[in-house]
């Protein structure tokens, strides 16, 4: 069987080797999961099609889906896949302003809302959107006035959905041909679309299905936004490619316990989800007796070292396999049991990991295979293995992907799965794109003679000090990170004599440490108690003790309220939008500055 060459042949290659399984997909709208068969969703998608089709819509128009993680949207997608138009993603956490902007620029004549909540975005904004004809919406309850239902519009299209005549059109599509376009979530500047076609997606996909270790029972949580690429190509068109069942997270806040209930053996997630992890299990570690404390760091001491010789390929003593054994049974099982027990792997991407949180979960028998890509890569460039794993590394580079390391540092790409071009920006895609076909990521990294690839950090996050010193901020905070009285850190400084970092507490660490500690203030007053200061200070010196003197923050800024989504801090992937956080913390910051160095707000009292 040759390798499918489009998203269609890869859909209708998976319809045909599983058409007899009776899950593809699961999901649980009102308290119980509910199974949809590879059958049904064939049928669903084919009545989506013709729905479509009945509407008006046409190949190369774009349908935009504006929705949480959910069978239609993976139904609706599939549809416009096969009907040849391209369909136009829209985080579902975006502020109406934003989604016009998206459905104007890319010319939407349908979008699809999952919710009451997401339509009235629309209704909000409908005036102001002349391409727009049509509005589809997924629940019942999302109704108004020339509102067509989802249910409808299966239903318009059941009269004339034609299976064979559906399939054969959908797979004359060309490679070439534009699949769908990706708004980026713009950590900088205006979001652009990215013109992602089916060769570039399906290239991506087949690819990552020769790397990742997928077996047959394999099933998956769905709960990155599909909006964005990564969940979309691995968890999504890679999932139902491999026969691997499809659950449907309900939400963020339900992942922990739908991982319980689920218990899937391969996630895929942004790093926040294990740093978050690792801040709980140390947390819950350190508030227990000091017997269970020293049976905890006993344990991660012998499966750091039973990780360190296994990773590099050294043999392992049988004294350290027994006791290796001893703390997977005393400590680890228990947080493969938070998993679900059956996980096999977790899959990273979006922003970089911590080596130390990646070697922690590797010991304890949940290995992170940590990848790296952008969307408009499609978005895999490299992937760890279990074949070939290096921490603090991306991995190798996948089949037929190029990587190369420009003069300057900047990671050049190319292969089948660069983009076709920025929407309506010439100018923009010919920036990124050179006359080679080289795609310039704009992050600055480094291939190590195994042919690893190591990201140092974004080329426009470099802060260049005023005295020419260049500091690579996102390392130094994925530090500060996995320090348990640290929920999150931006780092900035950039033109100035010296970089300070913005720091926000975890409440929950920094809490009952006040309490055993005689402090009784709380709230945004704990974080300007004298003590509590001076403790996160010494937290913040303490993490960064390795660092070169120049790249020490050498003053903090304390913040009560974590860095998020809504006050556009950070991306819809959870990546921080430093300019903005530089701007809506602009005052304080200056403050800052403006103190004398030694003052109470000094990391590093060193000039």
């Amino acid at each position: 069987m040759s390798a499918p060459t489009t998203l269609n042949a890869l859909f209708y290659q998976a319809l045909d080797r599983f058409d007899a399984r009776p899950v593809a997909m699961r999901w649980k709208p009102a308290g119980a999961w509910i199974d949809i068969s590879y059958r049904e969703l064939q049928t669903r998608v084919e009545r989506a099609h013709a729905g479509l089709l009945a509407l008006g819509i046409r190949a190369g128009d774009r349908v935009a889906i504006l929705s949480e993680n959910r069978p239609e949207w993976a139904i609706v997608d599939y549809a416009c896949l096969t009907a040849r138009c391209a369909d136009v993603p829209v985080y579902p956490t975006l502020p109406a302003g934003q989604v016009e902007y998206i459905l104007n620029d890319s010319g939407a004549v349908a979008v699809c809302v999952s919710s009451r909540q997401q339509l009235d975005k629309i209704l909000e904004i409908r005036d102001r959107l002349p391409d727009l004809r049509h509005v589809i919406a997924f629940d019942a309850d999302a109704t108004a006035p020339g509102i067509l239902a989802f249910d409808d519009l299966l239903s318009r299209g059941e009269a004339t959905a034609d299976g064979p005549a559906q399939r054969r059109l959908a797979l004359e599509t060309a490679p070439d041909d534009l699949a769908t376009l990706i708004y980026t979530s713009g950590t900088t500047g205006a979001p652009k679309g990215v013109m992602l076609t089916h060769g570039n997606i399906a290239s991506n996909a087949v690819a990552g299905l020769t790397v990742l270790p997928l077996i047959d029972g394999d099933e998956c949580l769905s709960f990155l936004p599909l909006s964005h690429i990564f969940e979309r190509m691995a968890g999504h068109y890679v999932m139902l490619s491999a026969g691997a069942i499809i659950n449907y997270a309900e939400s963020i806040d339900q992942v922990s316990a739908n991982m319980v209930e689920r218990r899937p053996t391969v996630v895929l997630s942004v790093p926040r989800l294990y740093e978050k992890i690792y801040a709980r299990v140390l947390e819950k570690a350190l508030s227990g007796s000091r017997l269970k404390q020293r049976i905890f760091f006993w344990a991660k001491r012998t499966a750091e070292r039973w990780a360190t010789l296994t990773l590099a390929g050294a043999p392992v003593p049988p004294a350290l396999r027994l006791t290796k054994a001893v703390a997977d049974r005393l400590v680890f099982s228990k947080l493969r049991g938070r998993t679900g027990g059956r996980l096999r792997f977790f899959v990273s991407g979006g922003a970089p990991l911590s080596p130390e949180i990646a070697k922690f979960f590797y010991a304890a028998g949940l290995p992170i295979l940590e990848g790296y890509g952008l969307t408009e890569t499609s978005p895999v460039i490299a992937v760890n293995t279990f074949e070939a794993i290096r921490m603090g590394t991306v991995g190798k580079p996948l089949p037929g992907v190029e990587v190369r390391i420009a003069e300057d540092g900047e990671i050049l790409c190319r292969g089948p799965n660069v983009m076709k071009g920025y929407y309506h920006l010439p100018e923009a895609t010919a920036e990124a794109l050179d006359a080679e076909g080289w795609f310039h990521t704009g992050d600055i990294g480094l291939l190590d003679e195994d042919g690893f690839l190591k990201i140092t950090d974004r080329k426009k996050d470099i802060i260049v000090t005023a005295g020419g010193k260049n500091i690579a901020p996102q390392p130094i905070e994925n530090v500060l990170k996995t320090n348990r009285f640290i929920a999150n850190a931006v780092m900035l400084g950039d033109k100035r004599k010296y970089p300070i970092v913005l720091v926000v507490p975890d409440a929950d660490a920094l809490g009952e440490w006040a309490r055993t500690s005689g402090i009784s203030a709380a709230g945004a007053a704990l974080i300007e108690d004298p003590k509590v200061v001076a403790k996160l200070e010494g937290e913040v010196k303490k993490s960064l003790r390795d660092l070169a003197h120049f790249e020490v923050p050498k003053k903090l800024l304390l913040i009560n309220e974590d860095f998020s989504i809504e006050r556009g801090e950070l991306t819809p992937t959870l990546k921080v939008k430093r300019r903005v956080i530089e701007q809506h913390y602009a005052d304080r910051i200056e403050a800052l500055y403006a103190e004398q160095e030694g003052g109470s707000h000094d990391v590093d009292g060193r000039a």
